[in-house]
């Protein structure tokens, strides 16, 4: 210290900081801030489904089709008379509505953003089956690569639905969410040719100016930026 006086601090820090560090191991830590993500990925998704069901059953087309079938099933009549004298009203209203739900998530398969959420889709399954999803990918390429540049067969639905969402990059839970007479407009069109996706895209995109032309809050929104704009400071007394 007396040869090098500069470097007591130094010294002083790491000292303290080794000492003072806390014993835990990285690992746990990681395997913790995993599930923890996890535990938060896996009750938003069921919240965002059941947001999805009690919107659909809000529905008229959807909710007459369920309570259809629940009168079909005698459902409905058996939890008015099994609550007639032990329910209020209101008990048997949120009873009705929770068989109406219920047949609505056994009968529609919801896709998409709002879809029923999957063990498999968590974060900490995902690691879990990464290796898994490498190998498959690899094989899957590989069998892309010889089917299709090498042997030069023609592509299947499969393939050119695949091209097409790459096309348009768009995730495969994205696409899967469309309608499927959207997927056969696109196969009819053979979208998967990229000349003919560029049409598409073209065609979209003069669809979608004739239509903001015709928006009456998007005219709204270009008289203020053509006669206000953003940012600009004024001095005018109301």
């Amino acid at each position: 210290m007396l040869d090098h006086p500069e470097e007591y601090y130094s010294h002083y820090y790491h000292y303290y900081s080794r000492r003072l560090a806390p014993k835990v191991d990285v690992r746990i830590v990681i395997l913790f801030s995993v599930c923890a993500i996890s535990l938060f990925q896996f009750f938003s998704w069921w919240n965002s489904y059941d947001k999805a069901i009690g919107y659909l059953a809000t529905v008229p087309k959807y909710r007459i089709q369920a309570m259809e079938i629940a009168k079909q099933q005698g459902l409905l009549r058996k939890a008015k008379e099994k609550g007639r004298n032990k329910k209020s009203k209101e008990e048997i209203r949120d009873e009705e509505e929770n068989i109406i739900k219920n047949i609505i998530k056994s009968k529609i398969d919801i896709k998409g953003g709002y879809q029923k959420p999957q063990i498999r889709d968590l974060l900490l399954f995902q690691i879990l089956l990464a290796p898994l999803h490498l190998c498959s990918y690899i094989v899957w390429y590989c069998r892309w690569i010889y089917n299709f540049n090498i042997k030069g067969k023609e592509y299947g639905e499969e393939e050119r639905l695949y091209i097409i969402r790459k096309s348009m990059k768009m995730s495969k839970s994205q696409f899967d969410s469309l309608e499927d007479h959207q997927k056969e407009t696109f196969l009819k069109r053979e979208l998967w040719i990229k000349e003919n996706y560029e049409v598409y895209k073209q065609e979209q995109k003069e669809e979608l100016k004739k239509k903001l032309a015709n928006d009456p809050r998007w005219k709204r929104y270009r008289r203020w930026m053509k006669n206000e704009g953003p940012g600009r400071l004024t001095f005018v007394e109301d």
